[in-house]
């Protein structure tokens, strides 16, 4: 084969050189058509509004590599939705482009519950919104502190702040009421029991502000009331009053305290009144 080239002349030998480099190229050119899919182009479909797994196979299916490039949650769009994507509909891309995806997460996000109590129940809503949450049902309670947030609850359950829950939940608030422009007497509260004067205070609408505990106490709704401030009568064992929304402090103890002729409410209903061992 050698010998056969060596004895053709030199411009032979050249024309057949160029002739293979070209055909070289023309194979090389062609060849990279058929791997890149040259010529070959798809117009992207719309995909926004559809839901995730339809969406991406349908893309795959006429041709498309997908990619999700974003799930953060749009309380306008329905969940596990696609919001946005990438190139456009209607753009001209080869075969096997990528379109990416920006969609609606599968389930909603959870969120923090920011601290509500102690706020005007203005600002209060103003920072539900902000943390992506709902006011809930909203009550009254006298208190001096009116119109601001008292408490905060989760279906019907206290909520701490810094607890999480899910986007959009509602939030129930208890709100200040301002006292009522009404005198009544401070109950006595002396020799029943915790349970028993809650009861009593919330009857009256009466706060209860510090529990003070002696000894050792295992039960404390059993526990039983030896001092408490305001004192239900003055010095001169005149009858004190309080408004509905003030507050009362109660000193407990695990045993009963001794009868108290001084202390003896006539108005308290039996029901109320602890009963001692003989």
């Amino acid at each position: 084969m050698f010998k056969f080239i060596s004895r053709q002349p030199f411009w032979i030998n050249l024309i057949a050189a160029i002739a293979l480099i070209v055909l070289l190229i023309f194979l090389f050119l062609q060849s990279l058509s058929w791997f890149t899919n040259h010529g070959s182009y798809l117009k992207v479909p719309s995909v926004v509004g559809k839901n995730v797994n339809d969406g991406v196979k349908y893309l795959e299916d006429q041709g498309f590599d997908v990619v999700i490039t974003d799930s953060l949650y749009d309380e306008t769009v329905p969940l596990n939705t696609i919001k946005k994507q990438l190139p456009d509909a209607g753009a001209t891309v080869k075969v096997n482009r990528t379109v990416f995806l920006n969609i609606n997460p599968v389930v909603l996000p959870m969120v923090v519950v920011p601290k509500l109590e102690g706020l005007s129940y203005r600002f209060a809503v103003e920072m539900l919104d902000k943390s992506h949450l709902k006011l809930g049902d909203t009550t009254n309670r006298p208190d001096f502190m009116k119109g601001t947030v008292l408490e905060q609850d989760y279906k019907g359950d206290p909520i701490a702040s810094g607890a999480k829950v899910l986007w959009g939940a509602k939030i129930n608030l208890v709100i200040g009421g301002g006292l009522a422009q009404v005198q009544i007497s401070v109950p006595e509260l002396y020799g029943l029991t915790l349970q028993q004067a809650k009861a009593e205070l919330e009857a009256k609408g009466i706060t209860l502000a510090a529990l003070v505990p002696s000894g050792t106490i295992t039960d404390t709704l059993q526990s039983f009331v030896f001092k408490q401030n305001p004192e239900a009568t003055n010095e001169d064992n005149s009858p004190n009053y309080i408004q509905p929304g003030q507050t009362m402090d109660l000193w407990i103890s695990a045993t009963p305290p001794p009868p108290d002729s001084t202390k003896i409410n006539l108005e308290k209903p039996d029901s109320l009144t602890p009963k001692m061992n003989n």
